[in-house]
């Protein structure tokens, strides 16, 4: 009788000791047990990809780019770019940082020094020299001007420097600022040898496989042909004619018609093939190699690559948006992104790799094409500003020089000068601003004191103050109205705080990410912290974006 219930207490014991092994255990895993991670993330950065272009173009688009990316992943359809100016340095710095560029500093491509009076690039750096060309000024380059860590130096952090990380772009800044401080490799185009080079600041020599990839000459390859739309060209229903007279023609070209003899029109050059639909296979075919030759998703640690497509910028700007030349760039860039995630799936299986895609900026219509179809636009001409704000400060304050610049439609006042002449910085600045306020195209414009003394929650002064970081931004900022650009008469650009700038996709895919859609407002700088949440690692140093809970609940 004893032994039975001996045998019956331990029975009861071990039973409990089951039951709460079970409970510790699932309560682990609700309390943020440290989960497996993808073997590898794919970051790629469409560059000035408008969130429309998803289905702008959609009866000409196969199963398996876009739309298996939409079909497989999840949509985030409402992501906007939360400050300005919307352009390429920041844009790429902005999705990594999980910040704007009040804390990362990149407030633009490039901005104006006061210490120095020149302009400074936003990744230029002369301690560093070229590796992979004779080109001197092609590799003075690294990411020491951005003020805070990105997701991949976390990623980094994370695992005591095991893991890899490389970033990729026919852009010098679209390579270097995504990889981060502490990546293994940055690899950019140099137009004049048609090499994918880096810099010292990363390493002294390329690997072989570099070399050995630059020797297949692809550049050659992809110019040495005629450039014809890969469809019938009545097809293009999306686009405008094909001779529009708001498109830019090509160097040396009369009319922007196609086919484009590329050969004849590069001048044995390799620098035209970023305007051209082949610069986004190129960077593909290099972005593949690059993961094979480093094994990339096949060591113990989570790597990452980040790519940027800059192609369709580049013929963005050119032609523009309602171009027959975007569109077939478009149908081709759909075509490598299959080609893309079927090497993934071969490579290392959906299961294992996380994939997101983005754009840095978006893109606004010729102004002077919605003109013509009665829609609101202008060509603002910034020479006319600069000389007449110093001809008006002239005459108000009796000296020469008052203002040291003006770039990313922002002023820049001699605030030595100032100084010397006992001119208050606000009181003239306010001046600016009202007078600026009367000019063409100008909706508004708000001074440096304003926004760093103020508070700006919504509307176009919010997102200037996002893109505002003291040492590097001027004394007076302006805001253009909907559909002006500075420029013209021919192609386009962005940088506006405007939907068609600001509106991005952004969709994730592979691992652990189920279909869906969200039209939940998302902000760029949520990017970074949605992937921490997922790799369970540190957001960036200075990040303020909020992870995506629909996506990490």
């Amino acid at each position: 009788m004893r032994l039975q219930k001996k045998i019956l207490s331990l029975s009861i014991i071990l039973a409990v000791g089951l039951l709460l092994a079970e409970c510790t255990s699932k309560s682990h895993e609700k309390t943020g047990e440290r989960k497996k991670q993808p073997k590898l993330v794919v970051g790629i950065v469409v560059d000035q990809m408008r969130y429309d272009f998803l289905y702008r173009y959609w009866n000409k688009y196969g199963k398996g780019g876009f739309k298996r990316l939409l079909r497989e992943g999840y949509l985030c359809a409402n992501t906007n770019i939360n400050y300005v100016p919307t352009y390429t340095g920041p844009g790429h710095t902005a999705i990594y940082t999980g910040t704007t560029p009040s804390v990362n500093g990149i407030v633009a491509n490039e901005w104006f020094d006061r210490e120095t009076g020149k302009s400074v690039y936003c990744v230029s750096d002369e301690k560093y020299n070229t590796v992979g060309s004779l080109s001197k000024k092609e590799g003075q380059m690294s990411p020491e001007n951005m003020l805070s860590s990105t997701i991949t130096d976390e990623l980094r952090l994370s695992d005591n420097f095991g893991s890899k990380v490389i970033g990729i772009s026919l852009k010098d800044r679209a390579a270097i600022l995504p990889a981060g401080h502490s990546a293994n490799a940055a690899y950019w185009y140099d137009g004049k040898t048609g090499n994918w080079v880096t810099s010292t600041y990363y390493m002294d020599s390329l690997p072989a496989w570099v070399s050995k990839f630059n020797a297949q000459r692809q550049p050659v390859k992809f110019l040495n042909q005629k450039w014809e739309t890969i469809l019938p060209l009545n097809q293009y229903t999306e686009s405008t004619k094909d001779n529009s007279e708001f498109e830019e023609p090509y160097k040396g070209e009369t009319l922007p018609v196609f086919p484009y003899d590329l050969w004849k029109i590069s001048a044995n050059g390799y620098d035209l093939i970023r305007e051209t639909p082949f610069g986004d296979t190129y960077t593909k075919n290099f972005m593949e190699e690059a993961i094979k030759q480093e094994k990339m998703g096949k060591g113990d640690f989570t790597d990452f690559i980040a790519v940027n497509l800059a192609s369709t910028d580049y013929v963005g700007h050119r032609f523009g948006p309602n171009s027959v030349e975007i569109e077939d760039t478009y149908i081709r860039l759909d075509k490598d992104i299959e080609e893309l995630l079927d090497f993934l799936d071969d490579y290392i299986g959906k299961d294992k790799v996380l994939v997101f895609l983005t754009a840095d900026h978006g893109v606004v219509q010729n102004p002077g094409y919605l003109k013509s179809k009665g829609l609101p636009g202008g060509f603002f001409n910034e020479s006319y500003i600069k000389d007449t704000l110093a001809e008006t400060l002239k005459k108000t304050y009796h000296c020469d020089s008052l203002i040291s610049d003006y770039e990313n439609q922002q002023v820049y006042l001699n605030e030595k000068l100032l100084r010397d002449k006992n001119i208050p910085l606000k009181e003239i600045s306010m001046r600016i601003t009202d007078l600026v306020k009367t000019y063409p195209g100008v909706a508004s414009a708000i001074s440096s004191s304003d926004l760093g003394t103020k508070s700006y929650t919504e509307g176009q002064f919010s997102l200037v103050q996002r893109g505002f970081y003291e040492q590097r931004s001027g004394d007076v900022a302006i805001v253009l109205k909907p559909g002006w650009i500075a420029g013209g008469p021919r192609g386009t650009t962005h940088g506006s705080g405007y939907p068609y700038d600001t509106h991005i996709p952004l969709i994730f895919y592979g691992w652990k990410i189920k279909p869906g859609t969200t039209n939940a407002a998302v902000s760029v700088t949520d990017i970074a912290p949605t992937l921490a949440a997922f790799l369970q690692i540190q957001p960036p140093s200075g990040c303020t974006g909020k992870p995506i809970v629909e996506l990490v609940h």
